[in-house]
């Protein structure tokens, strides 16, 4: 069985477009959805995208897809619990209204973006039992990065009994040992830090780190066209990533909070 791990879409439905058709020469029987496939600026075409696949798809959440559903379950902006952050407390502006917008996009998928779990485990040819997680496998916020020291991570990740854990959240690719077990980053599909283009992981019988091109002039001015809120800047942030330096360094201060 081969796998394809598709990660942080995050509603941009040319980069999810572009990844399905490189998978489509790939030989793909079953794909896994690693969370955070909705915040974005076409939440209805892309989910609509992904039920409509003719091979098996295996959703997991995360902590942007969680967010989304207390938006949808508060009586008021107000009255929102939880926010999807590391730390618990609430996101500022303006990813409060476009996590609001996308929320409203997908209220009639409600029921079924509840019912998401947090792991997928399944058996790969050549990698034995893989295990499919947002972030680890016991939280969908914890941040950790390719340099996070091994010594705090392997209790998280030697205790599942996984050969290969695959995770996403933080947006970058990697492929590191943590003990007896190979995890790997799949990256993200919509919206990377450090590069451009829709990274991906295809898995079985090896796993192979994966990155398609395709046309981010078109797609900004499609992100501009729609409703989204900040859409300029979503746009903007698409053709210009962040440097991965300055979020690693970002991130070394809110690791495993």
């Amino acid at each position: 069985m081969r796998v394809a791990a598709l990660y942080h879409t995050p509603a941009n439905l040319p980069a999810l477009d572009a990844v399905l058709e490189e998978m489509r020469g790939s030989a793909v029987d079953r794909v896994v959805i690693g969370g955070d496939a909705l915040l974005g600026p076409m939440p209805r075409e892309t989910l609509e995208r992904l039920l409509a696949l003719e091979i098996p798809v295996d959703f997991v959440y995360g902590n942007c897809d969680r967010a989304m559903l207390a938006q949808l379950a508060a009586p008021d902006a107000d009255s929102v619990t939880y926010w999807g952050s590391a730390s618990g407390n609430p996101i500022p502006e303006p990813h409060r209204s476009r996590m609001r917008w996308a929320a409203e996009q997908v209220r009639d998928h409600e029921a079924m973006l509840a019912s998401w779990p947090r792991t997928a485990r399944l058996a790969i040819d050549g990698l034995g039992d893989v295990v499919f997680c947002h972030s680890t496998p016991r939280s969908e916020t914890e941040i950790f990065t390719r340099l996070t020291d091994e010594a705090r991570l392997v209790p998280i990740f030697d205790t599942i009994g996984a050969s290969v854990v695959v995770c996403g959240h933080t947006h970058m690719q990697f492929d590191r040992m943590i003990g007896h077990t190979r995890v790997v980053n799949a990256g993200s599909v919509g919206m990377p830090i450090g590069q451009t283009g829709a990274f991906w992981l295809l898995l079985g019988p090896r796993v192979e780190l994966r990155r398609t091109s395709y046309d981010l002039e078109r797609t900004a001015d499609l992100i501009r066209a729609t409703a989204y809120p900040h859409a300029n800047d979503a746009a903007q942030a698409l053709l210009q990533p962040p440097a991965e330096a300055a979020i690693l360094e970002a991130y070394s201060k809110a690791e495993l909070t």
